[in-house]
């Protein structure tokens, strides 16, 4: 936005001398008109939301309830990254794709130290559209963050917040991972949001959501979310872009 206005300035100083006052208020009308809007939570939804899929997993507990996640395209062969907590122990992982369309799914790898699982489809839609990644190098406190997914199966839903913190450590509600170097963040998120991606305005991606932080039983959101950088979800996909 500083180049844009930079750029009017520039424009209003090199006006020709003599101009009538109407042709001034056009010239400068112009310019302002030819500045690029702010890309808006609305315009990072519709740039993620084709690569984010619905995960329903169920155990081996036939009379167990499905277990619902988030996963996000990352690779156009239908390769996904989603959270180990999500199909960990799952006897039928089932995905549906933003177009309706369902596959099966199985998981080809993960990285526990990351609570990172790392999924294939067994078929594809047509148009399969993979995320755009962005290196977290430059976060700051206070940047704005969109978080996309199914909270409660709900979705994809959309929430816009801001970054909180950077380099935190989170332990899971069992107690037993320790994750480390997260992306602190304050877009609401619930149960389900879990696996999905967090987003600049921009639409890219720069972590993977992968827990709230609640000190009661509800396991519901009060401010903070937790995520996991990209560089380390990539690199689990063997994706170094940065």
């Amino acid at each position: 936005m500083g180049i844009a206005i930079l750029g009017l300035l520039a424009a209003i100083v090199l006006l020709p001398r003599g101009m009538a006052p109407e042709d001034v208020h056009g010239a400068i009308k112009s310019a302002i008109e030819a500045i690029p809007p702010r890309p808006t939570a609305a315009d990072a939804y519709e740039k993620i939301r084709p690569s984010v899929v619905l995960i329903t997993s169920q155990s081996d507990d036939a009379a167990a309830e499905p277990a619902r996640g988030t996963g996000v395209i990352m690779v156009e062969s239908g390769v996904i990254l989603t959270n180990l907590h999500v199909v960990s122990g799952a006897r039928r992982i089932e995905l549906t794709f933003s177009d309706g369309f369902n596959s099966e799914a199985r998981i080809i790898g993960t990285r526990p130290e990351h609570d990172l699982a790392i999924l294939q489809a067994q078929a594809l839609p047509d148009d399969v559209v993979p995320a755009t990644m962005r290196s977290t190098a430059g976060l700051r406190p206070g940047d704005e963050v969109v978080a996309v997914g199914y909270p409660f199966g709900i979705g994809p839903s959309a929430s816009a917040g801001v970054i909180s913190g950077l380099r935190r450590d989170y332990v899971s509600p069992e107690g037993k991972h320790l994750l480390t170097n997260l992306i602190q963040f304050d877009a609401a998120v619930n149960p389900g949001n879990s696996g999905g991606p967090l987003v600049t305005p921009e639409g890219e991606v720069i972590g993977i959501v992968t827990g709230l932080l609640n000190p009661t039983e509800q396991r519901v959101f009060i401010g903070i979310g937790f995520a996991v950088p990209i560089e380390n979800a990539a690199a689990g996909i063997g994706l170094s872009p940065f």
